[in-house]
C-alpha cells in the first residue's frame, strides 16, 4: 500500500473537471483518504516547487530547452539565454504564480502502487507528449512554447508525486496526520 499526493491545479477546478478527473482514479480502486480545496501559500509554494534546490530548477530549464530543441525553436530569442538553471528559475516563478492564482483541489489516494498507477493515469508532464486515454492526453494541449511564449508554466492541469521520496515529502507538507483518514472500501475486501 502507498500513499501519494496529487493536486489539481487551478485550470483544472476552473474549467470544472474537477470530478471528472477524480473519478478516473476511483474507477481503478485507488481511494481518497484527504482532500481539501484552498489557494495555497507562497511558503507553501516555496516549499513544494524549492528556489533552493539545484537540480529541481536546473530539471525545469533542462526539459524546456529539449522540448525547444524537438521544436527547433531557440531559447535565446524566448529567454534572452540558454542557461539551464536561468530558465529554470523564471519557469519556477511562473509555476508558483500560477498556483496561487486559484483555489487549487488537492488530495491524497492510497492503494496497491498508488504512485506508480497515478503517474500512469495522468500521463506525460508534457501535454502535446501525453497519450490519449491519460489526463494530460484528453484534457490539456499545451506545449512549452506556447507557455513560454505567453509568459507563463504548462497548463497541464495536475500534479502527482514523481516516486517515493517526493511523496512523503508533499504529503507532509501539504496534509497533516490527523487530516487523513483511515477506512476500507468495498473492493479492499475482494483484494484480500
Amino acid at each position: 500500500m502507498e500513499r501519494t499526493l496529487v493536486v489539481l491545479k487551478p485550470d483544472a477546478v476552473q474549467r470544472g473537471i474537477v470530478g471528472e478527473i477524480i473519478s478516473r482514479f476511483e474507477r481503478v480502486g485507488l481511494k481518497i483518504v484527504a482532500a481539501k480545496l484552498f489557494i495555497p501559500s507562497k511558503e507553501l509554494m516555496d516549499k513544494h516547487y524549492p528556489a533552493d534546490r539545484a537540480e529541481f530548477v536546473e530539471g525545469l530549464g533542462s526539459r524546456t530547452l529539449e522540448s525547444y530543441r524537438e521544436m527547433g525553436l531557440d531559447p535565446i530569442e524566448q529567454f534572452g539565454n540558454d542557461d539551464a538553471a536561468r530558465i529554470g528559475e523564471q519557469v519556477r516563478t511562473w509555476l508558483t504564480d500560477f498556483m496561487r492564482s486559484g483555489p487549487v483541489f488537492a488530495f491524497v489516494l492510497e492503494g496497491p502502487h498508488a504512485i506508480e498507477v497515478v503517474r500512469k493515469i495522468v500521463g506525460s508532464t508534457l501535454p502535446q507528449k501525453a497519450q490519449p486515454g491519460t489526463i494530460r492526453g484528453d484534457y490539456s494541449f499545451d506545449s512549452s512554447y506556447l507557455a513560454n511564449s505567453a509568459k507563463r508554466p504548462i497548463k497541464n492541469l495536475i500534479h502527482a508525486s514523481g516516486n517515493a521520496e517526493e511523496a512523503a515529502f508533499e504529503l507532509d507538507l501539504w496534509f497533516s496526520d490527523n487530516e487523513i483518514m483511515r477506512y476500507d472500501t468495498i473492493h479492499q475486501k475482494h483484494m484480500q
